[in-house]
């Protein structure tokens, strides 16, 4: 019976290049001489967003979405949090999203048995598998999952036959 799963992951390997590159850009450019301006991933998968004002830390998001896109990283997986200001400080935390989460998963499973097609999904964690006796079917499940809108980044890996 074949299956596949579809997940919500981010590679830090390569959010961790592209904080490295943003951070060099940081370090050279004009506007931000002479300025504690700084990006940090934290253990709670969070990346940390510091300078000394409001406007520096949105110039700082932009330099890091170009970088990520750049890189392959889809930027809807990133929350961006309130901007704290504590004297001459500012910063930011941009949550990392990682893993598809109960009510969207509950959308989605939803959004497969409307649509009719021969197939049963269910969710295992932070991740659903779809099986179905058809491969056709699971493929026109994939083309249903890639129209709909929802806020995260979708993967579809573990095809098997």
């Amino acid at each position: 019976m074949p299956s596949f799963d579809i997940v919500s992951e981010v590679d830090m390997h390569e959010v961790n290049n592209a904080i490295g590159q943003a951070n060099r850009e940081v370090d050279t450019r004009f506007d931000f001489k002479g300025v504690d301006a700084k990006f940090a991933v934290t253990e709670e998968s969070e990346v940390m967003v510091s300078a000394e004002v409001d406007f520096q830390i949105r110039q700082m998001l932009e330099i890091l979405r170009a970088k990520l896109v750049k890189r392959g990283v889809d930027i809807k997986s990133f929350v961006e949090g309130d901007v704290e200001t504590t004297g001459q400080k500012a910063s930011m935390k941009v949550k990392i999203q990682q893993g598809i989460d109960s009510e969207i998963a509950r959308k989605i499973v939803k959004k497969v048995k409307e649509t009719k097609i021969k197939a049963q999904t269910a969710i295992q964690g932070d991740k659903l598998r779809v099986s179905g006796k058809k491969r056709d079917d699971l493929q026109s499940v994939m083309s249903v999952l890639k129209e709909l809108n929802l806020g995260i980044p979708l993967q579809y890996n573990n095809f098997r036959d």
